[in-house]
């Protein structure tokens, strides 16, 4: 499923921090600075890992999928537990034991994989959604990070524990950082499931970093362009492609790409997504939620 190219969206815009955003870096062994100081790029300056944006995008999707087909490991796994992963490390060995055909094992694990992890990626399947390393805006990037005191508290007295103060930076609210993603070879259902998690980012429904139960971490994307290539399995489209590819500059959009703000594609997606979930889930869990609502 991966060995030939058929599509490719590619996805830029801005990331804005509406409170202070903390992504920390662990504790400091720094005898002078923050105990907890924040990540930050080769230059010091503040530096959102892609994997962070990805996790958080992830969890909200795999929420959203629990609601409707419930804890069915099969269709919605816990990537955090092993045991609760749709194919576990023992079935992938009963797997490759039980096919000796490559061709007949890719079959069977694609079936058995959940929907989450065709997009993301797992331990036996590639992630088809990559997201860079969110670099800082210079212009909203003034060098200063804040400083805020922290101190654990004495679950029996409900006061502040002695001796257990600690400061930690944040990043300031209204920094920016670029954000940059590609998904290729997706599914139009798995490009609708990728459209519900970014308007969540951008209606700042999924905060970012730690002390978000402090106010922390609120952020909004702003998705400035969605590119979209769809080969369609024609060696002409692709050679086409390839050669606008080579003569063009970085940054440049090339005549092959859509423009998916212009076209009715998000909704097509989305609708997609929408008829995969209903011809795939088990009847119990349509029956439960439409029950439920």
């Amino acid at each position: 499923m991966f060995d030939i190219f058929k599509n490719r969206l590619e996805i830029t815009g801005k990331l804005t921090t509406i409170t202070a955003l903390r992504i920390s870096a662990g504790r400091s062994s720094e005898p002078i600075g923050s105990d907890l100081p924040v990540i930050k790029d080769a230059l010091g300056n503040p530096l959102i890992p892609g994997s962070s944006f990805k996790g958080a995008l992830r969890s909200r999707l795999e929420s959203f999928l629990r609601g409707i087909v419930g804890n069915n490991r099969k269709l919605v796994a816990n990537p955090a537990i092993e045991n609760e992963w749709s194919i576990t490390s023992q079935e992938m060995k009963l797997l490759k034991e039980n096919y000796d055909n490559d061709e007949a094992l890719t079959r069977e694990i694609i079936k058995q994989t959940d929907l989450v992890s065709f997009l993301f990626g797992s331990p036996w399947i590639a992630s088809k959604f990559q997201v860079r390393d969110l670099t800082v805006v210079s212009d909203t990037w003034f060098g200063q990070y804040q400083e805020r005191d922290g101190v654990a508290i004495d679950r029996d007295t409900e006061t502040a524990a002695d001796n257990k103060l600690y400061d930690f930076q944040v990043v300031p609210a209204s920094t920016q950082f670029d954000f940059k993603a590609v998904v290729e070879n997706a599914e139009p259902w798995e490009l609708g499931l990728l459209m519900i998690g970014l308007h969540q980012f951008e209606t700042e429904q999924i905060p970012l970093g730690g002390g978000r139960s402090r106010g922390l971490g609120v952020v909004k994307l702003e998705i400035e362009k969605m590119y979209w290539l769809d080969v369609n399995n024609d060696p002409n489209k692709l050679l086409t492609y390839l050669q606008e590819l080579v003569n063009s500059n970085p940054g440049d959009k090339l005549p092959s790409y859509q423009d998916v703000k212009q076209l009715s594609l998000k909704q097509d997606w989305t609708n997609s997504l929408i008829n995969h979930l209903r011809d795939n889930i088990p009847t119990s869990s349509t029956t439960k939620a439409t029950q439920n609502s």
